[in-house]
């Protein structure tokens, strides 16, 4: 997403917006009906990770009987191989803020590489959440994640998006905002990762892969929780206390391949939104 462009965080593409393409395809619940013919078979999920659990068992029995034969063992001299670097998912252990947040938003990470992308994950989410639709929170959000000259410009563009009652009718809400009566609005932003693409002291550029819900949950919604896949590029700067973003630009994917669950109830929705908690992400 460019500074200019009046963003739609969290938001799935509308009908209208991609001349009806690019929907998610959602797998209802089996409905009583005839008997259909039988499925084609599949091999058995439980007969994968046993075939996985001996693969194991089989590599470590090798490894075991290594060196065990009757000639005599000599001293290695070779030079110790060195213990391999941590993989990019790898937590550091570093403590992801060190102040209290802001507007319910994360902040005071750490003037490192790492803490730059802890910033990005956690801006993720804020600018991903149901608060972003909330015009007494929505200001709060955007002081906390931009710098104060781009947050002054966003502010401003994006009052004009949330608050236009048609664009809040198509997605469902109510012109104030709110969720209809007996449903649950959910609007929420899951990191699967960070990739730090550049880093100085004063400037770094981090893309963050996540996932999206986005929709309602209640007996009589319309607009029922989909799930969609997007890379952002945050353009952060180091204001002397705490990484802020300059610029961000948001793109599809990469998305996988729908699992074949069934989907849940709208009761079950609700219930998950309601007891379950968001995470405050370091690396």
């Amino acid at each position: 997403m460019s500074t200019g462009d009046d963003h739609r965080y969290g938001v799935p593409p509308l009908p209208d917006d991609y001349g009806g393409t690019g929907q998610t395809r959602t797998r209802l619940p089996d409905r009583a009906g005839p008997p259909r013919g039988p499925a084609p078979r599949r091999p058995s999920r439980g007969l994968v990770v046993i075939s996985a659990v001996v693969a194991l068992l089989i590599a470590a029995i090798a490894f075991a009987n290594q060196n065990t034969d009757d000639s005599p063992s000599h001293p290695d001299t070779t030079t110790p191989a060195k213990a391999p670097a941590p993989a990019p998912t790898t937590p550091t252990g570093t403590k992801p803020t060190q102040t209290p947040s802001q507007s319910g938003v994360p902040a005071g990470y750490p003037h490192t590489k790492e803490g730059a992308q802890s910033a990005a994950a956690n801006y993720t989410v804020a600018l991903g959440s149901d608060g972003m639709f909330d015009k007494d929170r929505r200001p709060g959000i955007l002081t906390a994640v931009y710098t104060s000259q781009v947050a002054a410009q966003r502010t401003a563009r994006l009052d004009k998006v949330y608050n236009d009652k048609d664009f809040l009718a198509r997605i469902g809400l109510a012109p104030d905002g709110s969720a209809p009566d007996g449903l649950t609005f959910i609007s929420r932003s899951s990191p699967l990762g960070t990739k730090a693409e550049s880093y100085s002291d004063t400037k770094a550029s981090v893309a963050v892969w996540y996932s999206t819900l986005f929709g309602f949950a209640g007996e009589s919604t319309q607009h029922p929780v989909t799930e969609s896949w997007y890379t952002t590029t945050f353009e952060l700067t180091w204001t002397g206390q705490d990484w802020k973003v300059d610029a961000d630009k948001q793109e599809e994917g990469p998305t996988p391949v729908n699992g074949d669950q069934r989907v849940s109830s709208s009761e079950d929705m609700q219930k998950a939104v309601e007891q379950f908690g968001g995470f405050t992400y370091a690396r």
